[in-house]
């Protein structure tokens, strides 16, 4: 099994990274602030418009180690990543696979299904932790909704239609998101998904975790030599990663959604890290973002059993371990995709 390595995640403003033998170091107006060695690394994401030299990038491309640059909202600006990895075999069945609409549908379905039963996990879990504080009437009649729509996605045999299943359910699940916020009510509330940008300190949050989990599935498919640009359900798009926004689906409850509610309910975060800009939309202060992040790292170094490969792994190798099933799937080593499914 893999080991799981660190993310380094750079928000200081003005810091510059460099190579110095094998160590990444980071200075700020020519003062070292930190650094690590590169072994300990497996990917690089940097927030603001930071520098970086050629023989640093020289060195993560040689040791597959990703390099992301986000602007400070996490707005993806660029990648810097080494030669293509993993078979040309798999890749190039992967692309005929991704024009096969009966492949591409048994899929698509499963993971919609699987992102579905996972919201209704987080639903249930709720339930439990909080009996007292939400309606349960409303819970109740979510989470049958969000049943039947986990059973239409799995007959369903349109990836049109699928869509709209998939949004239906999104609607059912973040109709109850609110009640789910149980402290800090008059500073993080949530009344709609929105993003680019997120008008309120909640979808802030959502779409900066989003983000995270993007780099986090993006280099689990580059890892194991997958296209993470060719997907089954996302159309493809110049410049989407369209695979990475596939698997993301079954993780977004589960490893995003969760930590969002557990950073607000237990006032990890408060409403002073969140501005209004003047051109609309609310942005997160560093001191914020480090807060999430901490978090985000944390979260990765928990265990959990995988119900498929009936072993313990942490949950930062995740996306991983789906990539590498789903890549198994595709050379025809096992007979469907095992989607990921909390419990």
């Amino acid at each position: 099994m893999r080991k799981l390595l660190n993310t380094l995640y750079v928000t200081t403003p003005g810091a510059y990274l460099s190579k110095d033998g094998e160590n990444i170091v980071i200075k700020v107006e020519n003062l070292e602030k930190f650094r690590i060695p590169v072994h300990n690394v497996e990917g690089i994401v940097c927030f603001g418009f930071m520098g970086a030299s050629p023989s640093l990038m020289a060195m993560c491309a040689e040791r597959s180690i990703g390099m992301s640059f986000l602007s400070d909202n996490g707005y993806f600006l660029g990648r810097v990543s080494g030669p293509v990895s993993g078979n040309v075999l798999l890749r190039r069945k992967q692309y005929r696979l991704a024009d096969d609409i009966e492949f591409s549908n048994n899929i698509s379905r499963i993971l919609i299904a699987g992102k579905i039963s996972n919201s209704k996990t987080v639903l249930q879990r709720a339930m439990r932790d909080h009996p007292g504080e939400l309606n349960k009437v409303a819970f109740d009649e979510a989470i049958q909704t969000l049943t039947r729509k986990q059973k239409q996605a799995l007959k369903c045999s349109d990836n049109g239609i699928l869509r709209g299943i998939e949004g239906e359910a999104a609607l059912t699940y973040f109709s109850v998101f609110d009640q789910m916020i149980i402290a800090q009510k008059s500073s993080f509330f949530f009344n709609g998904r929105n993003r680019r940008p997120p008008m309120d300190n909640v979808n802030s949050m959502l779409s900066f975790v989003y983000v995270l989990l993007m780099h986090e599935v993006r280099s689990a498919l580059e890892s194991v030599g997958i296209d993470p640009c060719v997907g089954f359900l996302h159309t493809d798009r110049p410049g989407r990663h369209s695979l990475a926004l596939d698997l993301m689906e079954e993780f977004r409850p589960y490893l995003a959604d969760r930590l969002v509610l557990s950073l607000i309910n237990r006032k990890q975060v408060d409403a002073k890290g969140f501005t209004s800009r003047d051109a609309g939309g609310i942005v997160m202060d560093d001191s914020t973002r480090k807060v999430i992040l901490t978090a985000w790292q944390k979260r990765k170094q928990e265990e959990v059993m995988h119900p498929f490969l009936e072993t313990t792994v942490p949950v930062g190798l995740l996306p991983y371990c789906q990539a590498l099933l789903l890549a198994r799937y595709i050379r025809g080593d096992i007979d469907n995709y095992p989607v990921f499914i909390s419990k």
